[in-house]
């Protein structure tokens, strides 16, 4: 007797039958041809002994008490442990309209009683092949999913490498950004999740938003760090960041860097029309731009900046839930500055967690 192998020892077949002597003789046959066996005698105990043996296949008798053979296989193919095992329901009864509901239950093959050896064996043997390239190709697809994956992480890391090394061009430019986008991710991920966004989305949000300011390297030095206020002239210069980050990541495929262009161009628009640079409303606004838009606001608000002193955390809330002139709350999505308010300790914390000193000149 030659013994049947698979990788993961001998090939093992599960008997159904509510008839010891059925079972008895179905063991005696597929043994002599190399095949180990287990035995239940109702449907329920197949279910246990199927999802604890995982069989290679399963012979099952349809007129059992308690779980017929047509309820079990029902249960076999909901299962994702058992689903892929196949089954060979067995019986006594040699009508069409029998056959057909044991296909329709999900059954591979059929076999009426009394067993004939090579009718058994034959049909086991062709089922046991086809799971076998049923498995292999499983075995590949899992294999190609893992490839996938690691290129998927590594081409995510080159985006991340990509967002790094123009953010921290920007950086060179206004040394006061470096900790400020920083804390602006977090904000972003913070509304996200607030928000109930898939995480893929948070995800995005929190790679992109860095870049929300890449437009400011074209920005002269005189404007960008001028120790006062812009003049007219000048703030018009300041404003064309929004434009000049965009066309700078135009051309970036990532999905991180996609967003990062919707997010520069759009973050300082505003919910009531006010904004720039093409005074778009409400949710024509990119849903990216307008949770930026409140973490940018308020992290400008807590910082030192060369034309202001930094704010406290109750007055940066104050002024973006009541308006102080220059920032209004009919400036920000009514949505996203509710929830502002829920979080505001949480931004608070942000805020203080990723700075290096709290400067000792802050307006109250």
């Amino acid at each position: 007797m030659k013994v049947e192998f698979t990788e993961l020892g001998p090939i093992k077949i599960l008997i159904v039958d509510d008839q010891e002597t059925n079972v008895r003789l179905m063991e005696t046959l597929l043994q002599a041809e190399g095949y180990a066996t287990v035995a239940a005698t109702n449907g329920r105990e197949a279910l246990t002994l199927a999802e604890a043996e995982k069989p290679d296949l399963i012979l099952l008798d349809i007129m059992m008490p308690d779980m017929d053979g047509f309820e079990a296989v029902k249960h076999l193919k909901e299962d994702p442990v058992t689903q892929s095992i196949p089954v060979i329901m067995i019986t006594a009864l040699d009508d069409q309209e029998t056959k057909i509901r044991a296909l329709e239950s999900g059954a591979e093959e059929f076999l009426t009683k009394p067993i004939v050896r090579v009718d058994l064996t034959m049909r086991v043997r062709n089922l046991l092949r086809l799971k076998k390239y049923g498995d292999l190709l499983s075995d590949q697809k899992a294999v190609l999913e893992d490839l996938v994956r690691i290129r998927t992480a590594e081409l995510e890391a080159s985006y991340r490498d990509t967002v790094l090394t123009l953010v921290r061009a920007a950086e060179r430019k206004d040394q006061e950004t470096g900790q400020h986008i920083q804390r602006v991710s977090l904000y972003c991920k913070l509304i996200a999740n607030a928000m109930g966004l898939p995480e893929q989305t948070s995800e995005a949000l929190f790679h992109a938003s860095p870049m929300h300011d890449i437009g400011k390297i074209g920005i002269p030095d005189s404007v960008l760090l001028k120790p006062g206020p812009l003049t007219p002239e000048e703030w018009e210069i300041m404003k064309t960041h929004c434009v000049l980050g965009a066309q700078i990541l135009s051309t970036g495929t990532s999905p991180y860097i996609r967003m990062g262009a919707e997010i520069a161009l759009n973050h300082h628009e505003h919910w009531d029309g006010t904004g720039y640079p093409h005074a778009l409303k409400g949710t024509a606004i990119p849903l990216s731009a307008r949770i930026m838009q409140i973490g940018d606001v308020y992290d400008a608000l807590r910082s030192r900046r060369p034309y202001k002193l930094a704010f406290s955390h109750q007055k940066a809330v104050e002024i973006i839930t009541t308006g102080d002139g220059r920032t209004r709350p009919e400036q920000f999505d009514p949505v996203i500055l509710a929830l502002f308010y829920q979080n505001h300790s949480k931004f608070n914390e942000i805020f203080e967690g990723n700075t290096d000193v709290i400067t000792e000149n802050t307006i109250t």
